[in-house]
Order: structure tokens, then sequence, then C-alpha cells
């Protein structure tokens, strides 16, 4: 690990100056030399990457509606080559590479943020030995050495022997028990991130590569991280569990406002759009707008759940537009006033008496 993370050496200095620069705003409020001075700031590192990241994140969402738009194409290589697996997978790769869609997109965010994990693996690495680096001189570094967070210093590890703990002004009991935790917590919110996308955010109908692949990284990525998190500090820790954090949160927010077509979540989200324009009668926000655009603009090329939703509005008397508004529908209002007209038509006629029933030429029984 230390061998990789000087690899990335030439990003230190940024990394440790944004940490001293948040320590600093930190330090004012906790102390300086307090484990939360330092544990925010790295955490308030990894918001900030995160957001320069959102371009790329969105970039990752396009590249990923890409891979859904081709899934039609996708099904039809399955059935032409259901029994050549090999020639299968050639005109897969063949398609991806004629629509430039890149089945390994998802990884985008993770490879982006690479250099920064390693960097401040280096430069926690640093502080252990007692070591300046970068923007951090030697006051620094021993405020940052003797931190801790939980009892356990933002510098040791899983694995350090009791004397390395010792040095660094802990126990060995301590920094177990807090790295454990947050390493089943990193494991944990990793799994969960994967399953809730795998579960809710992936179109079943068609199986593909790609969602093979995801499915066994939904299991294997939490066992690497488990296994890995024994020889990360106490501050990487915190960095993972934090992005992992912003991951699942950030995804929960793509899935419930810009779920895959054909997915269970597009159903969900189709179903409360549904409910809100039904309530309203009509589409108000500009978002839910192109949504019930794209949906119109579809046609009979539909999924299942967008077809429904037509369906719905239909049977509530209203239209879906090109404009993605929602008006009331002129053919679904006639047929209401069809079929009641012809309801009242077969109205049936009132009950009569004896005496009524009794015809006027029918000759009475009576002499």
């Amino acid at each position: 690990m230390d061998t990789i993370a000087s690899l990335f050496s030439f990003i230190t200095y940024p990394v440790s100056w944004i940490i001293v620069q948040f320590h600093s705003l930190y330090g004012a409020v906790f102390g300086a030399d307090s484990g939360w001075a330092w544990g925010l700031s790295i955490v308030s590192l990894v918001v900030l990457i995160r957001i320069a990241l959102i371009p790329l994140f969105v970039k990752q969402i396009k590249a990923t509606r890409g891979m859904q738009a081709l899934q039609p194409r996708m099904k039809a290589i399955q059935e032409r080559y259901k029994n050549d697996k090999q020639r299968q997978s050639e005109e897969m790769m063949k398609l991806y590479k004629e629509t430039g869609t890149n089945p390994l997109s998802s990884c985008l965010p993770i490879l982006a943020q690479s250099p920064f994990f390693f960097a401040l693996y280096h430069v926690l690495a640093n502080i252990a030995n007692g070591k300046t680096i970068g923007a951090m001189d030697q006051q620094l570094v021993d405020s940052a050495r003797e931190a801790k967070i939980f009892g356990a210093p933002i510098a040791a590890k899983f694995m350090d022997s009791p004397e390395k703990v010792e040095a660094l002004g802990a126990s060995l009991t301590d920094v177990r028990i807090v790295t454990a935790f947050m390493i089943i917590l990193m494991s944990l919110s990793q799994f969960y991130t994967q399953r809730q996308l795998m579960q809710k955010n992936v179109d079943l109908t068609v199986k593909t590569p790609f969602m093979q692949q995801q499915k066994m990284l939904m299991y294997i990525f939490p066992v690497i991280f488990a296994v890995m998190g024994i020889n990360f500090p106490v501050g990487v820790l915190v960095y993972w569990l934090t992005t992992n954090v912003w991951t699942m949160g950030q995804q929960m927010y793509v899935i419930n406002q810009n779920p895959t077509p054909g997915s269970k979540a597009q159903d969900q989200y189709l179903t409360r759009l549904l409910k809100h324009v039904t309530s309203h009668g009509e589409v108000k926000s500009r978002g839910k707008k192109k949504v019930v655009a794209a949906i119109v603009a579809k046609g009979p090329d539909r999924n299942d759940n967008e077809r429904k939703f037509i369906t719905a509005l239909t049977k509530q008397g209203l239209a879906a537009q090109a404009d993605g508004s929602v008006i009331k529908s002129v053919e679904a209002t006639a047929d209401s006033d069809a079929a009641s007209g012809g309801a009242a038509k077969r109205q049936q006629p009132k009950r009569q008496s004896k005496s009524q029933r009794q015809a006027p030429g029918k000759p009475s029984s009576k002499k």
C-alpha cells in the first residue's frame, strides 16, 4: 500500500493544504489538537472532492442511460446467439464500440477519487511516523499525530503493533474496536449502495454482461474493502466511510428523481407522478414535464411502466402532451358521456301496480 501511495505523492501537497485550511477553521471551534477538528477536516475534504466530481457523475448517469437505450438491441443479440456465448460476447463488444458506450462507466467516480485516496494515505503514513509532508509543518504533524477519534489516533491502523499504538498515545484495544466498527460500516454501506442499484434501478427484462458484473461487484467490493480496511489508518477509514455515505445519498436522489427506464424505481416514480397529476390536474415542475414529454415521444416503444402510466392517465380522463403538459382528454370525456347516456337509455321502467298491469282491452273475468 505504501508503494502505491508513493506513486501519487505529486498530489499530496494540495491534499495536505486543503486539510490544513479546514483544520484552521475547525480548530478554532474544537481546539487545534482535537480529533474532531482533524476528523471533520478529512470529511470536508471528501465533500469538496465529491462536489468537484459532480460533472463526472452526470457523465456517468448519461453513459448508463446510453446503456439502457441499447438494451433492446442487446436482447436481440442474446436471442440470436443464445447458443453461442462467445459470438454473443463479440457482438456485444462490437455494439459498444459502434455506439461509443462503455459498460465500465460506473467505475469512473471511483477511479477519479483514487489519487486523492492514496495521497491522503501517504499524508497519514507520514504523520504516523512524525514526518513533515506537503503543507504540514512539524507542529501540525505533531498535533495530527496525537489527535484521536473515539480514543483511536487518526494515523493508527488495525494491524499496528502494540508498541506503535502506544507511541501514538493510545491503547491497541481502542484502536481495534474503532477501526473494526468503521470497517464494518464501510463494507455495509458499500453493499447497500450496490444492492439498492441492482434491486431498484436496473431494467431486469434484459440480462447483460454489465448486469452480471454489477451483481458480482455487489458481493466482491465489500469483501475487498473489509480485507484492505485493516491496513487503512483511521483517517483513511473516515475518508472512505464518508465517500460511501455520500455515494449512497447521491444514488438515492437519482433513483427517486431520475430512475432507469424499465426499472422498479421508474414504476414507483411514475406512480407518484400519476398521483400528483390526478390531484392537481397538471404537471407543475419542469423536471416532471421533461419526463412526461420523453414518455410521449417514445410512442409504441414505451416500456411496461410507461404504458401503464399513459393508460392510467386515460382512465382519469387526462392526456399527456408532447410538451410534457397534461390536459383533459376529450375522447375520455366523450366515452364517459356516452357510457352514462347508454346507461340512462337502458334504465329500467318503474314497477307498475296490479291494476296498471291489466291491459285495457283485456276482458274482465267478472260477468
